[in-house]
């Protein structure tokens, strides 16, 4: 999976992407034309200090590594961390994720 970098890319994603919010975390999906996922994700300083706001991208890129279901088509994923991310566990994030992006139609339900 590859990151997202560019803000045109993340601006696209926040006005014509489908969204999806829990008090843990806020997902934003848009396909796109690349050939692959590509995924970003923003902290807000409201969040806390710099080791609050790493600590949060890190949770989130681990619940993203090890979600274990294929994504149906190319999509872009912006996730965006709230206050009640820096206190949950990956393994936990994750099921917020996979509910989140099940609902979104991003990845298949296992057969």
């Amino acid at each position: 999976m590859q990151t997202l970098t560019r803000n045109g890319d993340f601006r696209r994603a926040y006005g014509r992407g489908k969204s999806l919010a829990q008090p843990a975390l806020v997902v934003y999906a848009t396909k796109n034309r690349a050939g692959r996922c590509r995924y970003g994700i923003t902290t807000s300083k409201k969040l806390g200090n710099a080791v609050e706001r790493n600590r949060c991208r890190r949770v989130i890129r681990e619940a993203l590594r090890t979600l274990d279901e294929p994504f149906a088509g190319n999509w872009d994923l912006v996730f965006v961390a709230r206050a009640k991310t820096k206190f949950i566990k990956s393994n936990r994030l994750r099921e917020v994720m996979r509910r989140q992006l099940r609902q979104l139609g991003v990845v298949r339900a296992p057969e």
